[in-house]
């Protein structure tokens, strides 16, 4: 279970002055762009990603971004109760009820519920993260091309399914991500593929571009576009600390909240929209009172909350022990580990300890920072909502240009990023969601090396998938989970056909 030489270890690394400061300033900048509408983790994580190649260690700049991760899932609620807006993707259901309680004059209330159960989730995804990842680290050993080909199969399908109402526009999402990561030379014959003849683009298509353009372009402008007329409800929100009675009506709520976020968020593309919108669910069906939800429930605010923190947490789970993200923040996070030279799977634990710990370690660290962030200066961050969109844009605008100059020193990579903005100004606009394809692209070329090196090791035997069992197994779990997915479908269609 726990391995306590290796936590120590890893908050030896934790506690220095430099990780401590990075910690903090992840934790700050994750509250506020969880709290800044439009701007989310996965673009700040995109614009960081020069920032973190001139880190010197890999332990710094990944618990710099793992705080912006989770930092957001706490800022979020803070614009989803004030403004109705959520912050955040995953404090969408936040809303509900939250803005309720806002209206009613209990926003001091739905903030701090907020907060605590944020802080009670953090704790319990970390500890889940500090007790699953080693053992499963162990059992990833035995994965060869074979498994890790179905794995990132069931991790497409499930990212493709999971991500919207429409699974048609997620798979078209997923194969354009295909696409874009097969530009360039083919790593194995050296062949040009999908380069038109272009010069720059036969040294593949490059992460940070892509995710600059897609999320930090892309975002701006949809912004621009929106604006943000909205204003706060109240100038000032007090009474942050909620009453006995409040803790008590929400305690179980969030437990549940913590456990269902834990094992939603351990699935590729499930992540922290999914196991909020569970918990609210369960939340509803278990209450004595499901007529309050909607109309100011505090267990509205609570479960979700705590789902999507923990979720936040259980994602690191499969990043880090088996190499594949679940979601475009932490596809954001692999990236940047690949940028010091470390490659996230069974052995970052063994070849990587201090990595690995160090991350864990800070996450228990920044869970208390982000409490004492987010109950006494709640005040202050309602404030900074009063910033018009109007003048940050163009900050965040230059700031990705210049990022993305600094990391080949090419202009070309420019006009490939304001490309890449527009399609991902385009995909917003059709409610085309973004995360299968950041999540293709990263996993594209590692699906292609396994197909390969697993039809090299058969002799050009498609067999091999169904000869070994645990690859076999996942894509049995794929298979019926698009059984499933087309029986759905088609129950819905039928459900919504004229009698």
């Amino acid at each position: 279970m726990f391995d306590l030489a290796g936590l120590a270890q890893g908050f030896g690394i934790a506690f220095t002055s430099v990780n401590l400061l990075w910690a903090f300033i992840g934790a700050l900048l994750g509250t506020a762009v969880g709290v800044l509408p439009g701007l989310g983790p996965a673009a700040t994580i995109a614009l960081l990603l020069p920032v973190s190649m001139k880190m010197g260690s890999p332990v710094t700049a990944i618990i710099l971004m793992s705080g912006i991760f989770y930092g957001a899932m706490y800022g979020g609620s803070t614009t989803s109760i004030l403004l109705n807006i959520p912050g955040e993707a995953a404090s969408v259901v936040t809303c509900m009820d939250g803005h309720q309680m806002a209206r009613k004059g209990r926003a001091g209330a739905a903030l701090g519920i907020a907060a605590i159960g944020s802080f009670v989730a953090g704790t319990v995804g970390v500890i889940g993260l500090s007790a699953v990842a080693p053992p499963l680290a162990s059992f990833a050993l035995r994965f060869g091309p074979p498994e890790y080909f179905s794995l990132t199969v069931v991790g497409l399908l499930l990212a493709t399914y999971l991500a919207g109402d429409q699974p048609l526009r997620g798979f078209i999402m997923a194969v354009l991500g295909l696409i874009l990561g097969c530009i360039g030379l083919d790593p194995l014959s050296g062949a040009v593929r999908f380069a038109f003849g272009v010069p720059d683009l036969m040294s593949n298509l490059d992460f940070v571009t892509l995710a600059m353009g897609l999320f930090g372009v892309g975002e701006i402008l949809v912004s621009l576009e929106e604006g943000s007329a909205a204003s706060i409800l109240t100038t000032t929100v007090k009474n942050v600390f909620p009453t006995l009675a409040d803790l008590a009506r929400s305690g179980w709520a969030m437990v549940r909240g913590s456990v269902i976020g834990f094992f939603v968020g351990i699935l590729p593309g499930g992540g922290a929209v999914l196991s909020s919108l569970v918990s609210y669910a369960v939340e509803k069906r278990v209450s004595k009172h499901p007529e309050e939800f909607g109309q100011g429930a505090i267990e509205g605010v609570a479960g979700p909350e705590a789902a999507n923190n923990s979720a936040a947490s259980a994602s690191f789970i499969p990043l880090l022990t088996l190499g594949i993200p679940g979601n475009a923040s932490t596809a954001m996070i692999f990236a940047a580990l690949l940028i010091h030279g470390v490659t996230p799977g069974p052995f970052l634990i063994k070849e990587h300890p201090d990595v690995f710990w160090g991350v864990v370690a800070s996450m228990y660290i920044g869970n208390v920072m982000l409490l004492v962030l987010n109950l006494p200066l709640v005040g202050m961050w309602a404030k900074l909502l009063k910033v018009p969109y109007a003048f940050l844009a163009p900050m965040i605008m230059v700031l990705t240009l210049v990022g993305v100059f600094s990391v080949g020193n090419s202009v070309f990579d420019i006009w490939v990023m304001l490309a890449l903005g527009v399609l991902g100004y385009l995909a917003r606009k059709l409610a085309f969601d973004l995360g299968p394809l950041l999540l293709a692209f990263v996993l594209g070329p590692i699906m292609e090396r396994s197909l390969r090196q697993s039809l090299l090791m058969s002799g050009g035997r498609p067999g091999i998938f169904l000869a070994r069992p645990i690859s076999a197994t996942l894509l049995a779990a794929a298979a019926l989970f698009l059984a499933f997915g087309a029986w759905s479908g088609r129950r819905r269609r039928r459900q919504a056909a004229p009698a």
